[in-house]
């Protein structure tokens, strides 16, 4: 060709979702494509307009699915000026396929994840006005051996997004911020009742250390100096590699000593599964953020069983008490479903025990509604939406009043702050603390931000507090980390 395809990516969801289309982005550019803006016409300076641009969906409840849809017909919009093709992929895409095709007519295709091997040539196909047949979903969890031994040999041959690690073709850095999601794995193996991402997603399937690692490396050569470690369950990793579930408690310390990287955070543990060993790595490795990422989703032993989960208001609140006497500042953030089938008064008010008594970082509240496929769907006991929508504000409530307390406590204390984002002469700058994960946990707001730059590990003080974010007042620009050379005082602070 004498000019390059042109793509566009377009990502909704998660920071899994983040990675893949990373991954996409370095498959289309390995096979000569060039990545631009999907509506140019919005910056006159952006350039030439897409050929195709390529939505890479959410599926995960019924807000993120009509967040898919409404971007994919903006899309569209955007199409019909331009002349460019529109294309599903992503986990609405896998989930609905030929469904979604038929019902939304304005996009030109609906590929899945098995087309992400080949999503050149298929992107093509589409320019070619030979577009593929509508994706056929299939539950992804038969894919793969029952056995969690067997299947890192047997994912080589079933799409598993972000898992394999190519130098310099799987992955393409989509924006340049200091910090980049890292995936550790793909699928899940529980069976929640009220959750379908198993069957889009498929069995869990670690990555390889070898593959992380490196990929680490990569991310801190392209001047990432914070990764976040997600999956569909960080505490499985390794459960089908030859060291086992300690995988993840060897592999921390070695990514917490990789040049360049300053910070590693771990999401997505299930509570039932973290063992003390991890525990204590995640709290006291130098490197490695004193964060946890916990699904508690509830705190009634009766909802949790309904749920096919395991737990309690006294193990959840032990739990946090051995996190906070091996670090006292650490952060703890979980997710809650309210309003779950057969959720009585009193289990609400266990909830709200739990969460008082927890002094949690941040809480997501959402409330239950039925996903197609899923356990719960035909359960009994089902509450009106209206008492749902009531639970929900009443939890609310609560929450922004103890995050609020939460944050007020660090008011004193010496956090270590990356800096995300500066205003033009750089006196506005907003960052994160080890405590903040990315979008969902509050922000760190620097009084006078006079010098710095997005990418600077800060050493500051925190002076108050505006509901979960925090007003600081910095102290000391850190140096980028060489292993070894920044000790655990320096790359940490107290909070």
């Amino acid at each position: 060709m004498s000019t390059p395809r042109r793509a566009a990516l377009l990502t909704l969801g998660c920071a899994r979702n983040e990675v893949d289309s990373e991954e996409l982005a370095g498959r289309l550019v390995g096979s000569g494509w060039e990545l631009v803006e999907a509506d140019p016409g919005a910056d006159p300076d952006a350039g030439p307009p897409p050929d195709v641009i390529v939505v890479n969906t959410c599926g995960f409840v019924e807000q993120a699915k009509k967040d898919s849809i409404d971007t994919l017909l903006a899309a569209s919009d955007v199409a019909k000026v331009s002349g460019a093709k529109v294309v599903a992929v992503g986990c609405l895409a896998e989930r609905y396929g030929a469904e979604l095709a038929a019902s939304l007519p304005e996009a030109d295709a609906v590929l899945g994840f098995d087309a992400y091997p080949e999503l050149a040539e298929r992107l093509g196909d589409v320019l070619g006005g030979h577009a593929p047949a509508p994706h056929v979903p299939v539950d992804r969890r038969t894919l793969l051996p029952i056995a969690p031994v067997q299947r890192p040999a047997a994912a080589a041959d079933v799409a598993v997004p972000g898992h394999a690690w190519v130098p310099d073709l799987s992955r393409r850095r989509l924006d340049d911020r200091p910090v980049a999601p890292l995936k550790l794995a793909s699928g899940c193996d529980r069976r929640c009742a009220f959750c379908a991402i198993p069957s889009f997603r498929g069995a869990f399937v670690s990555r390889p250390p070898a593959d992380v690692l490196a990929e680490a490396t990569w991310l801190a050569g392209q001047g990432v100096r914070e990764i976040v470690l997600v999956s569909e369950n960080s505490t499985s990793y390794g459960k089908d590699l030859p060291g086992g579930t300690r995988a993840l408690v060897d592999l921390l310390p070695k990514l917490g000593a990789v040049p360049g990287i300053d910070r590693v955070r771990v999401s997505y543990l299930q509570p039932a599964e973290v063992r003390p060993d991890l525990l204590r790595v995640i709290a006291t490795t130098p490197g490695v953020a004193p964060y946890f990422d916990l699904s508690f989703q509830h705190a009634s032993p009766s909802v949790l069983r309904r749920m096919r989960r395991f737990g309690s208001r006294t193990d959840f609140l032990d739990l946090c008490e051995r996190i906070r006497a091996l670090a006292p500042e650490a952060g703890i953030r979980s997710n809650v479903i309210v309003g779950f089938p057969g959720e009585t008064e009193d289990d609400l008010a266990e909830l709200e025990a739990f969460l008082t008594g927890a002094r949690l970082d941040a809480v997501g509240v959402f409330g239950y509604s039925d996903e197609d496929g899923t356990e719960a769907e035909g359960y009994d006991g089902k509450l009106p939406a209206e008492e749902v929508a009531a639970r929900v504000s009443r939890i609310c409530e609560l929450v922004d009043e103890l995050m609020a307390q939460r944050a007020e406590d660090r008011v004193g204390t010496e956090v270590t702050v990356l800096i995300e984002r500066c205003s033009g002469d750089a006196a506005e700058c907003t960052g994160r603390a080890e405590h903040q994960a990315p979008e969902v946990d509050g922000e760190c707001i620097v009084e006078d931000g006079s010098g710095l730059e997005v990418g600077d590990l800060v050493r500051a003080v925190v002076v108050g507090a505006e509901g979960t974010d925090l007003v600081v007042s910095a102290r000391e620009v850190l140096p980028r980390a060489v292993a070894g050379s920044v000790p655990a005082a320096a790359a940490r602070g107290s909070g």
